[in-house]
Formats: C-alpha cells, structure tokens, sequence
C-alpha cells in the first residue's frame, strides 16, 4: 500500500506542474510520472539523482520502493489499472541490482528496427489503456537503447448518474449557443463546499463514484486562472477545514456558481441542483519542455552518462512524454495516461415547510481533479474549456 508520505509526494508533483499550466484546455497524470522518475533516481548519481530525489519529494534511496509501492496500489485498486513496460537493446547490460527491484515480467527487446519497435510498444499502450490510447507517446525513431514506461487507466460509474440536456448560457465564454448539459437533484448539500483560497472563493462538487473513485469539480471566479484554481484545489484535498460544506454556507452567492436560499417546500428534505458539462480532453505532454519540474535536468544532458545504476553502459534520458485522455460523462468518468515515462400530485400545492436549496452551475471554465477517495492521491487533473458538443446521447459507454 502507498504511504501517506508518498501520497503527499505524488500530489505535490500534481501542484506544480498545475503552477505552470496555461489557461488552455488539459488533462495531465502525475501519478503516471511519479513512479517512472521513482525507478529512474534509483539507478541514477551524482547531479541527476539529487535533481529527481527533488522532483519526487523524496530521498532517491527510498524512491524504488514508493515506485513500486505505488504501482502495485494503483494496479490493486478496483476501477484501476497499472502497467509498467521496460524494453532494451539485447546489446544494453543492465544492473541485476536495478532490474531485480522492477516488478516481475515488465523486461522486453528491442530489435533496433524503428518501426518494429514503435509498432510494438503502440500495441502494448493499446492494449494497456483498453485503446484510449494508441500510440506510445515516445517515438523510437533515434534508436534509443532503453524504453521505460507506464500505463494508467480509471473508470468510475457515479452512484447516481446525470440526466443530460441542453442548455443556454447568458454570459461568459461559453455564451451565445446551445450547450451540452449534465443535472441532478439530491438532498446531500454537503456535495458541494467553499474553500477561500489565495486566487479567492473556490466552489468545489464532489462527484462520487463506484469502487471509491470520485472525481472533484472546482470553480474559481472569473478571473481566476488555471494555475490558481488547480494548485489551490490540491491544497484544499489535504487541509479540509478550509471548506465550509453547503449546510453551512450562508444564503447568497457564497461562492463562484453557487446560489444559497430557503425556498417553500412539500416536504422537509434540502435540495442541491448541479448542473455541469460534459467533456472529452486529450493531451500530450513532452516532459523535457519543462524538465526542471521533473528533476530531468542533469538527466537530459547527453554529454556523459548519469544512471551508472542501470547500466554500466552511460545513459542518458533521450526524451520524456506524456498523452492522457480523460472524458467526464452523464454516466461515469474514464481516462488513461501512458508516459514513456421527480413527479408532483394533481391540484394546488402546500409548501408548509422551508427548505434551504443550493444551486451550484459549471458554466465556464473549471478545473478538475479524479482521486482515490481513501488516501485522496490525485490519479489525473485537468482544466476545462471546451465541453462537448450538443449531439444525440449514446448508448455505448
């Protein structure tokens, strides 16, 4: 099982890549890096170790096991899968030492043969990611002498599913046609809470899910950009008692998309509306673009050789990458990251009651994050811009 320690690790490395995102759409995994820089520091010295032990968030002595510690979590846990690939050249020597701390049957060849290779290592991401991915994100063009690489995939059904429709938004940059729409009504306010934050109010919605996946929605205020929302959304996972839950919250507009009154009622119960979008997000990610976050900066440098740990053979990391796909639906959520590295009674009503009812809207962009709901690791985050389209539903989930 993966520690607490490593968990916050994990969840650090989410909120800074999320520091440096731009306000474009995305979707990134960084429990898929995490464990892959993990394997990497282990055979690794001099500079680069320090570099990546930094970017972990942990002594590089302990990184092999938190990285398989936390394969081995993910790959037991129901909803996900984990898969580790490791490909040489048979011409590459390895460290028995380094090898012999992988998990068992990950070990493949390389023939050499460029389109060999990419061909097998895209059927294995296919095959990996269930074909939400199809193809490496790395290309074996250059010949490289080793490959590592994981693969992570997540599907949750919520518990109780949207109903879709069709809306029309009034202001803001998803103004001026019809949207795609996900509702629901449910009396648990506490779905929905406020966090004050260094960007301001942050409205979060719990989203909960079978097998103990649950994915959060975050909504900042329209200035808020997606570097803010996002890193203040991580700290807000680990320090819950910023978060004043819905049955709490004071009428008005407490937060960014929320609307807080008491309202006449048939009944005692309280009501919380959702209303949200669907989306798809696809994205690739080339880690060496920003490879000071993870710790690859000594790492990349060809010029000598730094996982003395690995091979005896000098090595030296060639490129880093990762695609990820995500797509939140009326029914559940699902993606993968491969990195190479009512009815009313006839007549007049009686409201004898009052109610208190929360309306909380997603009508612009927001961020996301999926987790673990127990230890509350961060499988993949994202930020929202382009919900899809309005289109017939399907019957294929």
């Amino acid at each position: 099982m993966a520690s607490r320690g490593t968990v916050r690790a994990v969840n650090g490395l989410t909120r800074r890549w999320a520091a440096g995102l731009s306000d474009d759409g995305t979707v990134f995994a960084a429990a898929g890096v995490w464990p892959l820089l993990g394997l990497l520091a282990d055979g690794a010295a001099g500079p680069a170790r320090e570099e990546l032990s930094d970017a972990l968030g942990i002594p590089a002595d302990a990184a092999a096991t938190a990285a398989r510690e936390l394969l081995s979590t993910l790959g037991a846990t129901p909803g996900l899968t984990a898969a580790l690939g490791l490909w040489t050249r048979a011409s590459l020597p390895l460290e028995p030492a380094w090898l012999d701390r992988l998990p068992a049957d990950v070990h493949g060849q390389l023939t050499g043969d460029p389109v060999t290779d990419q061909s097998a290592l895209d059927a294995w991401t296919a095959k990996c990611t269930q074909g939400q991915i199809e193809a490496m994100p790395v290309a074996v063009d250059d010949g490289p002498l080793l490959v590592l690489a994981d693969a992570l995939t997540l599907r949750t059904d919520w518990i109780r599913p949207f109903e879709t429709g069709v809306t029309e938004v009034a202001t803001g940059p998803w103004s001026g046609g019809d949207l795609s729409c996900l509702f629901r009504t449910t009396a648990l306010l506490n779905r929905v809470g406020v966090a004050e934050s260094a960007a301001g109010p942050l409205t979060e919605l719990q989203v909960i899910g079978t097998r103990g996946i649950d994915v959060h929605l975050y909504l900042g205020t329209p200035q808020a950009t997606a570097r803010q929302v996002l890193t203040a959304a991580v700290d807000v996972l680990h320090d819950r008692r910023r978060v004043i839950p819905g049955d709490h919250l004071p009428t008005g507009t407490p937060g960014p998309g929320l609307t807080v009154a008491r309202v006449p009622s048939t009944d005692r119960e309280p009501r919380l509306h959702v209303s949200t979008v669907p989306f798809t997000l696809r994205s690739h990610h080339d880690l060496l673009a920003r490879r000071e976050l993870f710790g690859l900066g000594t790492a990349a440098d060809a010029s000598r050789g730094h996982f003395p740990g690995i091979s005896a053979e000098p090595l030296a990391v060639q490129a880093a990458a990762q695609s990820t796909t995500a797509t939140f639906g009326a029914r559940g959520f699902r993606s993968a990251a491969v990195t190479a590295m009512g009815a009313c009674a006839a007549g007049v009503p009686r409201y004898p009651f009052r109610v208190r009812e929360i309306s909380a809207c997603f009508d612009r962009p927001f961020g996301f994050l999926a987790l673990h709901r127990a230890s509350r690791l961060v499988l993949n985050a994202g930020w929202v811009t382009d919900p899809d389209p309005v289109e017939e539903p399907s019957a294929d989930w």
